[in-house]
């Protein structure tokens, strides 16, 4: 999801009658070196269903996925498709692709020279990172009924609501069994930063806080650096059970309350945070 007043860098590729995108050498070749290098973190960082998600999407190893080939898939699966859009789009439209079970995905990758972080999403964080848990049916209604919520609130509903999409659906983490040891990643945003993936589970002082809807929608968050608190669930039914009409009444007390204090320096003191 992208802020109205960012620049995009990239610009999204535009598929043929076919459907299809005609990727470079190099474009191939970036892709699979981000793939390798992600894959080889996964075992024992990243959740049981991320994983599965991973085996029925079967992607690329050596050149970047096409869309019908992931749709193919997810829709076989849960009823999902991948939306080509441009690089940055606004709330409004971002919310109505994902009520009607469509999730927006730049179909550019990024250069060579920015391997290891760029600020907007390209098309390895939305495939590799976000694509394989909406074969999960429970995942995937939860991401259907957020944009359901999205697509009807107000302008300022909608800023708290993408701070819920940012600790869960981008940075978030799940308990599959209990005690540290059983900490998994299925949030996109870590789940396709190697630095993350690592820093995320294994950092001994990083905050990991239980799951919070009510602390989540008064927390802001940078998107340049790692986060400094990640909230922790014990199932997907949390995020399914949370995202119906009685979270919009808690988003209008917290509006009303404020944000917490942020839990890191900002990056300039006269820019306000996400």
């Amino acid at each position: 999801m992208a802020a109205q007043t960012e620049v995009a860098r990239y610009e999204s590729r535009t598929p043929g009658p076919d459907g299809r995108i005609a990727y470079s050498g190099v474009e191939d070749s970036t892709w699979s070196h981000l793939y390798q290098r992600q894959m080889a973190l996964m075992p024992s960082r990243a959740c049981d269903a991320y994983l599965r998600g991973h085996e029925i999407l079967d992607l690329p190893t050596d050149r970047v996925p096409q869309l019908t080939e992931v749709n193919a898939r997810l829709s076989e699966r849960t009823g999902w498709q991948v939306a080509p859009v441009a690089a940055l789009i606004g709330f409004q439209c971002f919310f109505e692709l994902l009520a009607s079970r469509r999730f927006p995905a730049a179909t550019f990758i990024r250069r060579p020279e920015d391997m290891d972080y760029l600020p907007e999403p390209d098309i390895f964080h939305e495939i590799f990172g976000h694509c394989p848990l909406l074969t999960d049916p429970v995942f995937a209604d939860f991401a259907h009924r957020y944009g359901q919520l999205g697509a009807r609130a107000t302008r300022a509903e909608r800023v708290l609501l993408a701070r819920i999409f940012w600790f869960t659906v981008e940075f978030g983490l799940i308990r599959q069994t209990p005690g540290d040891d059983g900490l998994r990643i299925y949030g996109a945003g870590i789940l396709s930063s190697p630095g993350e993936t690592v820093f995320s589970v294994e950092d001994p002082v990083v905050e990991r806080a239980d799951f919070d809807p009510d602390m989540m929608l008064r927390t802001p968050y940078r998107i340049d650096i790692f986060q400094s608190v990640y909230f922790v669930i014990e199932s997907f039914a949390q995020l399914y059970e949370v995202m119906d009409e009685r979270l919009m009444p808690r988003i209008r007390v917290a509006i009303a309350l404020g944000d917490q204090p942020p839990k890191f320096p900002p990056k300039d003191a006269s820019q306000a945070l996400c």
